[in-house]
């Protein structure tokens, strides 16, 4: 962190709303002051926006406004003015039908609240999957300086005698309870040893990706990501980041000076080398999108597949968050991947990435944890981006979490045209399945089932389970939990619902994978399609009202990122005219 100083800017945003000696000043100092707000307040010092997602319906967020009072602290000490506000919170846990859907839109009411008010520099308080890449989203459009507090993990799950992880573990837990392995009053007593503490699942799920995204892109003060939330030095960090935004509002540090192609890049090199989740790919791209970066799916081939996997956290290995943390978390991996990083980007901190790794305590305190880049888990495992007929536009899978065996298959198609024909159908003892099939589901993508939901990893048919296999080829337009695993080809773009190919695949169909080859094909002739594509039927619109039409005629396919085609592209702070 730089010195501090207490020089002031030469120009704040909020001195258009505090520093005027007008009636327009009057009511905008009278009504602050009715909190008890000093004169002093008002007196050129930078105003602090602290953007908080907390809710009570969001779990994973619900002791951030623990931490807006540390922000508060550290703010008043650095000389700035803290003022808290908050956002809409997306809980990906309680959230129907699906949190997804609520992005863009809490994208929108973030970058709103930010320009509308006298602000000059923003922490965002995340934590759970969505409300990092919406905050972020929103601060990018507007383009002030902007640091992130990441909300943490939980402690290990622990559940007799073994670590236990969130996400990944409710799906083995739910299977075994299918096929008669697990107690109903076992699994009951196992919800409870597995969300033991405040935070996000401490898994290397898409909440853990999201604060290892944001420390890679720059956006957090150095090891941010991996220190649990109720650990006293996620306070210490969150008083530390107080401080230094007001040192980045004088430094004039706003967000495009990091958020640049070559932080992109890094991140996407981050995020394969600790196996993070396939969600990555659509909040990264709409971030970027935000930010007027080119970026594009097959970026994420090109610069993240051929990455080593470092870090052995679930659902790619076996430990979790907290064991990460004590490790030595992500400085460790940036300083194993020098190599692969461009290290003259710009962080929130004033200093380059190649400055804070040399900096940082780099040590690694468990080599079972994170692994040295010449002796990686896994030579490859970034995240695969997949075409053909099939996915004309791409879709993607997570090799790390994935049967090795099945990377490369040729099944027989097994259809559901739906969610809803899914639960119906897949325990069904009459349904024609075999585990060398190819399960299909249809109509969970951006606009089919609006928000795209996290159900692409299909829980296998019981007689299947029964047999004691544990993994399928699974293809659909949706996405999967960050927590999840199996060989689940995700995202397939353009969506069924729009008249992608995916639409037009039927029962028996055979379907060939190849993920080494990055193809996926349907093996029909090309007449056959043609005529099946004639008549074929888009499905109605799921409302004609509010925020979900706006949503469905709006939205962008998962390879551009699935956000709304109109706040593509940063728009500024511009103050607004008074209106009295």
């Amino acid at each position: 962190m730089s010195d501090h100083t207490d020089e002031k800017p030469k120009h704040l945003r909020s001195t258009e709303w505090f520093g005027k000696t007008d009636k327009m000043g009057f009511i905008y100092r009278s009504w602050m002051k009715n909190q008890g707000h000093p004169i002093h307040m008002f007196d050129g010092r930078p105003v602090i926006g602290i953007c908080n997602t907390w809710s009570e319906l969001t779990p994973c967020n619900a002791h951030l406004r623990d931490f807006a009072e540390a922000v508060k602290r550290g703010v008043y000490e650095a000389g700035g003015f803290p003022v808290e506000f908050p956002i809409t919170s997306l809980g990906e846990t309680l959230m129907k039908p699906t949190a997804m859907l609520f992005r863009n839109l809490a994208s929108m009411d973030a970058e709103e609240s930010i320009r509308a008010n006298p602000i000059d520099g923003v922490v965002l308080l995340t934590g759970c999957d969505k409300t990092t890449p919406s905050t972020v989203m929103g601060a990018a459009s507007v383009d002030l300086p902007t640091i992130v507090v990441p909300g943490g993990p939980m402690l290990n799950g622990k559940y007799r005698g073994q670590n236990i992880g969130s996400g990944t573990h409710v799906w083995k837990f739910s299977d075994d309870v299918r096929t008669g392995q697990m107690t109903p009053k076992d699994y009951i007593f196992a919800e409870s040893c597995m969300s033991r503490s405040n935070g996000h699942c401490m898994t290397m799920g898409t909440a853990s990706t999201m604060a290892c995204m944001v420390e890679s892109l720059g956006l957090t003060l150095p090891g941010a990501a991996a220190i649990p939330a109720v650990d006293a030095r996620k306070k210490l960090l969150a008083h530390m980041s107080g401080m230094r935004i007001v040192e980045m509002v004088k430094e004039d540090l706003k967000i495009s000076k990091i958020l640049t192609r070559k932080a992109f890049e890094n991140s996407i090199r981050v995020n394969a080398a600790v196996g993070g989740s396939t969600n990555f790919i659509i909040h990264l791209l709409a971030i970027a999108g935000r930010m007027g970066v080119e970026l594009e799916l097959d970026d994420f081939d090109k610069l993240g597949s051929r990455i080593p996997l470092l870090v052995n956290l679930m659902p790619s290995g076996k430990y979790l968050m907290e064991d990460f943390f004590y490790a030595g978390g992500l400085p460790v991996v940036l300083n194993e991947m020098q190599e692969y990083l461009h290290k003259d980007v710009m962080t929130v901190n004033g200093k380059t990435m190649g400055e804070n790794i040399a900096e940082a305590d780099c040590n690694c305190y468990n080599r079972d944890v994170i692994y040295p880049i010449d002796q990686p888990i896994l030579k490859e495992a970034g995240i695969a981006v997949i075409k053909g007929n099939l996915s004309e536009d791409g879709a993607v899978i997570k090799p790390s979490a994935a049967t090795p065996a099945l990377m490369k298959h040729r099944g027989r198609a097994v259809v559901f045209e739906t969610i809803e024909d899914y639960h119906a159908r897949v325990d069904d003892p009459d349904l024609d399945i075999d585990e060398t099939c190819v399960m299909v589901l249809k109509n969970v993508g951006p606009v089919g089932y609006p928000g795209m939901p996290e159900v692409g990893n299909m829980g296998l048919p019981k007689k299947i389970l029964a047999k004691g296999v544990t993994d399928m080829v699974r293809i659909s337009d949706g996405r999967m939990s960050g927590t999840a695993y199996g060989t689940v080809i995700l995202h397939v773009s353009p969506e069924s619902a729009i008249g992608g190919t995916l639409a037009f695949v039927q029962n028996g169909d055979m379907i060939e994978l190849d993920v080494a080859n990055r193809s996926l094909h349907l093996d029909i002739p090309k007449e056959e399609l043609a005529h099946r594509r004639r008549n074929w039927a888009a499905p109605q619109p799921p409302t004609d009202r509010g925020y979900v039409r706006l949503y469905v005629n709006h939205v962008m396919q998962a390879s551009k990122g699935a956000d709304l085609d109109f706040l593509v592209g940063k728009s500024g702070s511009e103050v607004a005219r008074d209106s009295h």
